[in-house]
């Protein structure tokens, strides 16, 4: 089993964010979130938990430039002979507030692994809200965002909660607090869905 942790968008490379946009509104004093930043500090988190569990993983974008999407299916689909899941992490945007787990459209063996990322999410944050589409029976929303489609493999996005939410950026995306308690719910998350492929 085969966990390949891919960080979205852009790092910081001499103080320099490299992705436009993706970031938090400055906040009164003066912080302010990069997406990109985030999603590392979640991946790298994750990283670190999986090899102290022996769960072999592969870093998707390990480098601070911003890797392009096809660059990120290419390096995932080389694994596409081994049972492997795909996990993309990001920090939401657009007025909003709770977590949304994404995979690809229709009835899928992604659905699995979303399943285990919304329930696991739920037992984290049980005060904030899971944005969940209920229409086809389970909680993922079905979208074709790139990296769902291309992958060979089962495939979710994570959306942690909204970084132009202030109370949510402030005290879950930028407080190393938050940061851990996303990073359990994802290590849950995983450790559940390898448990049910074994």
């Amino acid at each position: 089993m085969l966990i390949l942790l891919d960080a979205g968008h852009g790092g910081v490379i001499d103080g320099v964010y490299q992705t436009s946009g993706k970031r938090s509104p400055r906040w009164e004093d003066g912080s302010q979130l990069f997406e990109g930043e985030f999603n590392r500090w979640i991946v790298n988190g994750l990283s670190e938990r999986l090899g102290q569990r022996r769960i072999p993983y592969v870093l998707i974008a390990p480098e601070q430039r911003d890797v392009t999407l096809g660059t990120r299916v290419t390096r995932a689909n080389r694994f596409r002979d081994k049972p492997s899941l795909y996990v993309s992490v990001h920090a939401n945007a657009g007025g909003g507030s709770g977590f949304e787990v994404y995979s690809s459209m229709g009835t899928t063996k992604s659905d699995a692994a979303a399943h285990c990322f919304a329930e696991e999410f739920v037992r984290e944050f049980p005060d904030k809200p899971l944005r969940a589409d209920l229409r086809d029976g389970d909680f993922d929303k079905d979208r074709n965002f790139f990296v769902l489609k291309h992958t060979a493999m089962p495939a979710v996005l994570t959306e942690n909660f909204f970084m132009d939410n202030e109370e949510e950026c402030r005290q879950l995306l930028m407080t190393p607090e938050g940061r851990r308690r996303i990073v359990d719910f994802h290590e849950r998350a995983i450790v559940r869905w390898v448990a049910g492929q074994a």
